[in-house]
């Protein structure tokens, strides 16, 4: 099976965490380890940060898993309700609850991890998944990722 690259980026379009898994694992099950892996360093010293100040992400990621998780680490979050989830929470009516908060204009943003992804696959063997092995496939995407912050 191929495998699939999860990644986080910073507001440059340099990518910050890379998670590979198997092609067939949903994108959802990885939402807590990209952040967790991701460690920006300060401009003094001190340790890196691990926390974003917020965070756009697309709708595989619109469970309550984990929105429970960025609102337990107090990260601020635009994340679209899914449509099935829209129309059940509109069914129950009042025990529905109340929409999730959306923040269009941090939504725009999401773009970046976008870009991020179509520079890495400037590199030939990121772009085709030739690597079957999660371990091979995560040098060579690293390697990318590591050419990108040294021509940035």
């Amino acid at each position: 099976m191929f495998p699939k690259l999860h990644l986080s980026a910073d507001g440059r379009c340099r990518p910050l965490s890379l998670v590979v898994t198997g092609g067939q694992r949903t994108d959802c099950t990885q939402f807590r380890t990209v952040p967790e892996k991701s460690r920006v360093p300060r401009v003094g010293s001190g340790r890196p940060r691990t926390k974003p100040d917020s965070l756009a992400a697309d709708k595989a990621y619109s469970n309550s898993p984990c929105r429970e998780y960025l609102r337990r680490r107090d990260i601020r979050h635009s994340i679209p309700e899914k449509t099935d989830s829209q129309a059940a929470r509109l069914r129950k009516g009042l025990r529905g609850g109340r929409p999730p908060g959306f923040d269009a204009e941090r939504y725009k943003k999401r773009n970046t991890v976008e870009r991020a992804i179509n520079r890495l696959k400037q590199s030939r063997a990121v772009a085709t998944r030739y690597d079957s092995r999660g371990r091979v496939f995560l040098g060579t995407a690293t390697t990318a990722a590591l050419l990108i912050w040294l021509r940035s």
